[in-house]
């Protein structure tokens, strides 16, 4: 995994990252997987993810990627590492790009927090403008329509066919997206938080019928969850996959748009840490572009989209607030997170708008 946005501040030769252990996680390596322990490890924080924290662990000169939860304040069910083991081990056959997933350890007294390691990838998370202002106009259209290619296809995988048939329970996604992220503000409402009461009982008043329900869905689909390559253009990896269930998968689209639309095409996206390299304002496809291209490579009913936009405001508004309470406390390693908090009221703002659409 190759990601420019690495922490500058690591820690010196032979020692360990906040967060992970080496000698203990060395020992565990030598009796499950001795092939990954044949030399002194080293780490280094990857910088860029908000939430689980991502270290390239390196043995000799192998090079493999371990996921652990963040430090701290952790919200029930949202880290969940088998999760993403899970869901990137069932999707290795199918044409949606993901790492290999090497080992699972659920134990938490290994390094303080379950973790699993996963294959490095190569190819480039695109998230800033320094990286994404080089691209020709025809990359920057590529790489959008790759990214919706990629959903589209992850919306196609049947999941009884990859043995994720009781991945989630699809009856009721919807109402339960809502639900959970209210429950997930209560529990990192730090501070007065205006309008964003009455998103919750907005969207939860106006629940569609869930038509498309039972796809899998990856719950935080966007550009810089993806490593990708330009020359030519091609998605190498899909990343994050703490969020996946089954479920509509409109919840992805619409939260692709809210990072796209709402916060890309706004003066919100200038040096945002999660919005700056994206959407229109940085010289990609519009929004609508994007829809009509993932309509055109999936069976999946769009009509609904701008509940599903509203519900990405709510939880990305409600992801930021638990983001920035975690910050107030201390309790995130790397750079950007002190803007993170502004987000909040925009976002509700723009998903009070959507969720009033017609």
């Amino acid at each position: 995994m190759t990601d420019p946005a690495v922490d500058a501040a690591q820690p010196p030769t032979g020692s360990a990252p906040r967060g992970l252990d080496l000698d203990r996680l060395g020992a565990y390596l030598a009796a499950h997987r001795p092939e990954l322990a044949t030399a002194p490890l080293s780490a280094r924080l990857i910088a860029g993810g908000k939430s689980n924290l991502t270290y390239l662990l390196r043995a000799g000169d192998r090079e493999v990627v371990l996921r652990r939860p963040p430090l701290g304040h952790v919200l029930a069910t949202a880290h969940d590492m088998a999760r993403e083991h899970r869901v990137i081990s069932a999707l290795a056959p199918t044409d949606v790009p993901v790492p290999a997933a090497l080992l699972l350890c659920a134990d938490p007294d290994v390094i303080g927090a379950p973790f699993y390691l996963m294959e490095k990838v190569d190819g480039e998370v695109y998230r800033r403008r320094a990286q994404t202002d080089p691209l020709t106009a025809g990359q920057r259209r590529e790489l959008a329509m790759a990214m919706m290619d990629t959903l589209a296809a992850l919306h196609m995988v049947d999941p009884a066919e990859v043995g994720l048939a009781d991945f989630g329970h699809p009856e009721g996604y919807l109402a339960r997206q809502v639900r959970r992220w209210a429950g997930q503000l209560d529990r990192s409402r730090s501070r007065p938080l205006p309008g964003i009461d009455e998103l919750r009982d907005a969207l939860g008043g106006s629940v569609p019928e869930g038509a498309n329900a039972g796809r899998i869905v990856h719950g935080d689909y966007r550009l810089d969850n993806l490593l990708a390559v330009v020359d030519p253009v091609a998605v190498r990896a899909v990343l994050d996959w703490e969020m996946a269930t089954l479920g509509d998968p409109l919840a992805d689209l619409g939260l692709l748009l809210t990072y796209w639309s709402v916060l890309g095409d706004s003066d919100l996206a200038e040096g945002n840490p999660v919005a700056d390299g994206i959407g229109p304002r940085a010289g990609f496809p519009s929004g609508a572009e994007l829809i009509d291209r993932y309509a055109g490579r999936s069976d999946v009913d769009v009509g609904p989209l701008h509940w599903h936009v509203a519900l990405g405001c709510f939880k990305l508004a409600v992801i930021c607030e638990g983001i920035h309470y975690r910050h107030t406390l201390g309790q995130t390693l790397g750079g950007g997170f002190d803007r993170i908090g502004d987000m909040v009221a925009p976002l509700v703002e723009h998903g009070l708008h959507a969720v009033r659409e017609k």
